[in-house]
């Protein structure tokens, strides 16, 4: 019974994606076939298994999509609209099954009439049809001359004497060719439940924590290096592997989108197209679950809100046919899910205008914000613009739904709209919730973790240097960042607010540059510790009410920290978001003046930099991570491999000095990403182009930091790794030479 579940829900997946293409592409028989594939196998198994309702409704089916597949029925929309009812009706029975192991009462016989009637006037339209073909044919027979053909067994001989070979009938071949790779699914594929999968990953989330305090315990101990270097090694393969079985296409949700905007489409008097991109990017498949209804709402609010009636964009010079696209990406440790229209954007006064009337912002305070921060107020609880209530919108549910449930799960989302041009909705999802990087900090002698996806930087501000470097305005913290104010928080005044101010000018600040959600600010803490990867646990019901940590975790030393919340922490504290046109305006300004920004690396004494846009992280890990293929230096970097560029030979360790650290800047070359073996890293500056004295001609490779000459990294000229292990030793070695 569960394996005719999970394969019945399995076709009617596939039979909704074959139908939506199947209005664009009416005359498609692989379409025309996978979709009768699909409900013959419900009715072949459901005979077997006694569910008669289902039988008879899966028959009726069947017969209309036998007409389709033989050419005597267009798939015209009003059948594609019967046949999307089909498909309802059966997962509406297939959903009872699951739920209490019997079909229920026959409500469909509604549509099994519908069903049946199309079949019979198609069939005696049909009829008529082949009667009215035979004549016709009888008629040309008679006037045609009478040719000879020899018998099928007679070609074959003959075939065979000229040196041929007897080819097996078309049907015999199809099904042989369909054969073979069904056998070798079967063979290497294998159904778990999720629920397994869950277990695993909390035992891996277990062992993770476990190898954190092992690697400290024995960190001291020369005699438990190699072993515990090999338990950090199987437990991070361990943990890569458990992840890459929970992950899925993001197709399994995509797939669902073009019947939602048919239905609805129709339902406004509109026309929409969807395209989708980056279907095959895979997340887990728990987060995948997560954002099914934030992707709907989205989609929904595209067409209601974004997308005009067809004879408004005739008006506006626009395709009368809207556009709605939807594009999955992988950037790093997160998956970015962008919902784009061509609509009419946002009017941002009508907006501000109707939070006022609802009462969701002060007046006062709407004509403080700027267009970015009006733009936000759709994600309040209660917002909505629409005139009117319907089965659509205007229920103020939409877009607080897609935040909430996107923020959650520990991803963010972001609007842009650009008015008469169109809307895009970004999210930005974790690639898992279980493990994460994270910076831990020190803050009223404690710790507490920071993830790494929202930093930017960390800047250290010596106690001789807090008093002239740290701005106030008011009992407001400032730290001018090359040249841009920064707002400060610091987080002991945070968790404790009477604390007296003038304590934090007598120590050392840290300073960790986050960026959450567009609100960029220094969040100041005592101290910091190594990066570790934590394992998340969820939060007591106490703690999520100080709306300051997003969950616990248990370190390497055995210590019990809580995670930051930097949106919450920024939210707290009144931070605004940054005036995203002012900032294009500097952007453009530092352009004609040729400002650009690099981060400065010290490759074994000597001074270069790489472009801060194509900086990915940057990783401190133990010399005993590199390994090499042939002769080149290569990192496990998330499941793959990473060449590494050494030119500054850091990776030679010195006898009796291989425990030692080595700093890699995991850069993006084009479209691979690649490392660079660094000492450490200097700070990020703003360089200027130069130019070869008496000429205009632009000198490549340098730049000018702090007014220093300074050559800039060529990414593009790393080596790609050898494909397979038959390139030539010795030419990595002229390489290396070179």
């Amino acid at each position: 019974m569960r394996e005719f579940l999970i394969e019945s829900q399995e076709g009617l997946d596939r039979m909704e994606q074959c139908l939506t293409a199947l209005e664009e592409r009416p005359k498609d028989t692989a379409l025309l076939a996978d979709i009768f594939r699909s409900v013959h196998t419900i009715k072949g198994t459901t005979g077997f298994l006694g569910f008669k309702n289902l039988e008879r409704l899966a028959h009726s089916g069947e017969n209309v999509l036998g007409l389709l597949r033989e050419g005597k029925m267009a798939a015209e929309p009003a059948v594609i609209t019967l046949l999307l009812q089909l498909l309802d009706g059966l997962r509406m029975i297939l959903k009872t099954i699951e739920a209490t192991e019997q079909e229920g009462e026959d409500g469909h016989a509604a549509l099994i009439g519908k069903l049946d009637m199309l079949f019979a006037s198609c069939e005696e339209r049909s009829e008529e049809l082949q009667c009215a073909k035979k004549h016709a044919a009888a008629a040309v027979s008679a006037r045609a001359e009478l040719v000879v053909e020899a018998p099928p067994d007679e070609r074959a001989k003959a075939g065979s004497e000229a040196g041929g070979e007897s080819l097996p009938e078309p049907d015999e071949a199809q099904q042989a060719a369909r054969a073979k790779p069904v056998v070798q699914a079967a063979e290497s594929t294998l159904r778990v439940d999720v629920t397994l999968l869950n277990r695993m990953m909390n035992l891996v989330g277990e062992l993770v924590l476990t190898r954190n305090q092992v690697l400290q315990a024995t960190s001291a101990d020369p005699n438990m290096t190699l072993l515990s270097r090999r338990l950090d090694m199987v437990t991070a393969d361990l943990r890569e592997s458990v992840m890459k079985a929970r992950m899925q296409p993001v197709s399994n949700i995509f797939s669902k989108m073009p019947r939602i905007v048919r239905d609805l489409a129709q339902s406004l008097g509109k026309k929409a197209r969807v395209q989708m991109e980056g279907q095959e990017t895979e997340l887990d498949k728990s987060l995948l679950e997560a954002i099914k209804d934030p992707l709907t709402h989205a989609v929904r609010n595209s067409l209601d809100h974004g997308i005009e009636l067809s004879e408004k964009r005739r008006e506006l010079g626009k395709d009368p046919e809207g556009m709605l696209k939807l594009k999955a990406s992988q950037e790093g440790s997160h998956v970015l899910i962008e919902i784009s229209d061509d609509g009419a954007g946002i009017p941002v006064e009508k907006i501000k205008a109707k939070a006022i009337e609802r009462g969701l912002v002060k007046p006062e305070r709407a004509a403080q914000m700027n267009e970015r921060e009006l733009m936000q107020l759709i994600f309040l609880p209660g917002f909505s613009t629409a005139a009117s209530v319907t089965n659509v919108s205007g229920r103020g549910v939409g877009m607080d739904v897609v935040r909430t449930n996107v923020e959650k799960i520990g991803g963010k989302v972001e609007l842009d709209s650009k008015l008469g041009k169109g809307t895009t909705v970004r999210m930005r999802i974790p690639l898992t919730l279980a493990i994460i990087p994270a910076l831990i900090v020190r803050g009223m002698s404690q710790s507490f973790a920071l993830p790494q996806g929202a930093l930017s930087e960390l800047v250290h501000i010596a106690r001789s240097e807090v008093k002239s470097t740290i701005e106030w305005i008011e009992d407001a913290p400032l730290y001018r960042l090359r040249g841009k104010l920064l707002p400060l928080i610091y987080l002991d005044r945070l968790l404790m607010p009477g604390m007296a101010k003038g304590e934090e000018l007598e120590r050392d600040n840290f300073i960790a540059v986050l960026n959450a959600d567009g609100r960029e600010y220094g969040l100041v803490v005592d101290g910091l510790a190594d990066p570790e990867e934590i394992v998340v646990k969820p939060l007591s019901t106490v703690l999520k009410g100080i709306g300051l940590y997003s969950g616990a975790t248990v370190l390497g030393n055995g210590e019990l920290a809580l995670i930051l919340d930097p949106g919450a922490i920024a939210m707290k504290a009144g931070i605004s978001m940054g005036d995203e046109q002012r900032l294009d305006e500097q952007e453009a300004a530092g352009d004609s003046m040729g400002g650009m920004e690099y981060l400065l690396v010290a490759v074994a004494g000597r001074q270069a930099a790489v472009p801060l846009g194509d900086v990915i992280r940057i990783e401190q890990l133990p010399l005993s991570r590199i390994e090499y293929v042939g002769y080149r230096a290569v990192l496990n970097f998330e499941g793959q491999l990473l060449p590494v560029e050494d030119s500054g030979g850091l990776l030679n360790a010195e006898e009796g000095n291989s425990d030692r650290t080595i700093i890699v800047v995991v850069c993006r070359a084009g479209n691979r990403h690649v490392g660079i073996a660094v000492s450490h890293v200097l700070d990020v500056a703003s360089g200027k182009r130069l130019f070869e004295a008496g000429s205009e001609q632009r000198a490549e490779g340098v730049t000018l930091l702090k007014n220093r000459v300074t050559g800039i990294v060529d990414l593009g000229a790393v080596p790609s790794l050898p494909v397979d292990s038959s390139v030539d030793a010795t030419a990595d070695i002229a390489m290396i030479v070179e």
